[in-house]
Parts: structure tokens; sequence; C-alpha cells
């Protein structure tokens, strides 16, 4: 059974960092999450979203990993 203390924290971020760290424009990151190819945002507040950063730092990473692979 894993500890929640074991866990790190979770850091919410908003649509501008997103951008800043995806340099993706508003509508292709609402695109991509809604096709499955970009991570979800979660509802933070009555009409508030955030994504993790995490997951978009991880998409990030695969990305660029995928564009690193041998074809």
């Amino acid at each position: 059974m894993s500890n929640p203390q074991d866990k790190q924290p979770i850091e919410f971020i908003r649509l501008p960092e997103v951008k800043k760290l995806t340099g993706l424009s508003t509508a292709t990151i609402y695109r991509m999450a809604v096709s499955g190819k970009f991570p979800k945002q979660v509802k933070i507040g009555d009409s508030a979203v955030a994504w993790v950063k995490a997951e978009v730092l991880q998409w990030g990473q695969e990305r660029v990993a995928q564009s690193r692979a041998p074809n």
C-alpha cells in the first residue's frame, strides 16, 4: 500500500505557463487535450482549470524522445 507522504506534491499551472512551456497556442492545447494527445486540464474551482505541471513536462520529454528515436 502506498503512503500519501511518499508522493510528490502536485503543482498546478495555469494556461499561460502551459503555453510558455510548450510553445503551443490555446486552441492547439485544448484540441490536443480533447483528442488525448496532451494532458487534460483539471477543474480546480467553479470556473478555473489548471494542468498538472509534471504531466505537461512528461509530455514534452516524450516529444523530445520521439524526435530523437531512430526511424
